[in-house]
């Protein structure tokens, strides 16, 4: 399998390659040169398989020379075999419609662990094999972070510096990244949003004096990867709703627009999807984009939902790529202009690509409140803000008659309510306990640095501290 960069520039690489690059040397995004496509009866005949051998079936066209089918299970089989629930990904019935699928059941709590639990693997082989070390460098509104730490902690060839927007995220979210304390492990606090950080991530990986000492690589889901494996739980789901002779809904709290372009992968590949619900917090950037056309960058507000605080979905580029016609040059031309201005117009073939699988929703606080009492009264399901978000918008878009009622409406839901425990028991009166596989998080210590939220700052720290630049 090979892939090219959005940006149309940069070089094909293989699955070997893109997994250990990231971000394209032109800046662009990685993706596979055209979509590998089940029919209905290779669909039908994964039925019942095991979580792991179902990841590894789903994800065996992405990794063509370069995991063995052999190896590919071995590795889903060892990653998914340590997850806190036997089914990885469980379903949960909330009504008639409505159901919840459960992605919090690894070892930090959130849907990010079904990636970059892989991913550390993954990275682990490759390296081996080159005989080389990786720099990881990346951003977290919350839950990334902890997720890729416990992930390559300990790894004799991976450094990671991990950026978290100092003092907007969650303390069990902070404490997950902060008590680990592996030698391989950076946590750095910068004053300033979630875009702060992952602008700083971005622009290292076309720094010269970066790159030049430093072989990069990436976590956050501009890593094709991480989107990879998240393909695999709409399959899960879909499956045991019914799929292929079932067309199933989806809604997916959104920020960088990860988890829900897997949805849309999941779709091209000949999944039944009949429509991906991006629900948005007030940092509704996404919303607009969708329902207008107007992908404009505002300032970001901080609220219940962190992991949300975004105005740059930096995924969002993959599919402006894909659904308006795999034009390098053009979606070069129309990214430079956003990174300059911060605003940019869908064109017609953009927007009428996303409007055929996706819509959107908003929720503000008092909707995102109301959706987390609902789903502990109504249906006796603790969830956290996120989910919450994602449930709003499922009900309001099948309310509005965008599903059909006899369509099942999946929400994702993304994190372990403990993980926002305050704000749980603000809305419903019960504060969540945190799961016993989660030890004593509390009563750790904590090590991070603090730093300004200029890029100089966060760059001469990585390059002062990186094992591989030598300490400059």
């Amino acid at each position: 399998m090979q892939y090219v960069s959005t940006r149309g520039s940069a070089p094909a690489l293989d699955f070997e390659g893109v997994t250990l690059a990231g971000l394209a040397s032109d800046g662009g995004l990685y993706v596979p040169a055209e979509w590998p496509r089940f029919t209905a009866d290779e669909i039908r005949a994964m039925r019942g398989l095991a979580y792991p051998d179902l990841a590894a079936r789903i994800m065996a066209p992405f990794v063509v020379g370069s995991l063995t089918e052999d190896e590919l299970l071995a590795l889903c089989h060892k990653v998914y075999g340590d997850f806190g629930h036997a089914a990885v990904t469980p379903l949960v019935q909330l009504d008639r419609q409505h159901w919840l699928l459960e992605l919090f059941h690894g070892p930090t709590l959130a849907f990010k662990d079904v990636a970059l639990q892989l991913l550390g693997r993954l990275f682990e082989t490759f390296l081996d094999r080159r005989d080389q070390r990786l720099t990881i460098v990346g951003a977290t509104s919350g839950d990334t972070g902890s997720a890729a730490i416990h992930a390559v902690a300990g790894l004799d060839r991976v450094e990671i510096f991990m950026l978290h927007p100092n003092g907007r995220v969650s303390d069990v979210q902070r404490r997950q990244m902060t008590t680990v304390r592996a030698p391989n492990v950076h946590n750095l606090a910068i004053d300033g949003s979630f875009d702060d950080a992952q602008a700083h991530v971005k622009r290292m990986f076309t720094d010269p004096d970066v790159t030049g000492v430093l072989n990069l690589g990436a976590v956050n889901s501009i890593n094709w990867a991480r989107l990879m494996a998240q393909v695999v739980y709409y399959f899960a789901s879909a499956l045991q709703l019914g799929a292929p002779d079932r067309t199933v809904a989806y809604s997916v709290p959104t920020g960088n627009f990860g988890d829900v372009f897997a949805g849309y992968v999941a779709a091209k590949m000949g999944l039944p999807i009949e429509r991906l619900i991006v629900a948005t917090n007030i940092n509704d950037i996404l919303h607009r984009a969708l329902s207008s056309g107007d992908y404009s960058a505002g300032g970001v507000t901080p609220t219940i939902t962190p992991s949300m605080d975004i105005q740059v979905s930096s995924n969002f580029e993959r599919l402006l790529f894909d659904a308006g016609g795999r034009d390098g040059a053009a979606m070069a031309e129309q990214m430079r202009a956003f990174e300059a201005s911060k605003a940019m117009q869908l064109t017609n073939a953009q927007a009428q690509g996303a409007a055929a699988l996706f819509t959107s929703a908003r929720a503000d606080p008092a909707e995102t409140a109301r959706a987390l009492q609902w789903a502990y009264r109504a249906a006796g399901q603790v969830i956290d803000p996120h989910t919450a978000v994602g449930l709003h918008g499922a009900q309001a878009v099948a309310a509005a008659g965008g599903v059909a009622a006899c369509v099942p409406l999946v929400t994702l839901a993304t994190a372990h309510p403990a993980k926002f425990r305050d704000a749980v028991e603000r809305a419903i009166g019960m504060r969540p306990a945190l799961p016993a596989r989660v030890g004593d998080l509390f009563g750790r210590e904590e090590s991070m640095v603090e730093l300004a939220g200029d890029y100089a700052a966060t760059r001469d720290h990585v390059l002062d501290n990186a094992a591989g630049a030598g300490g400059r």
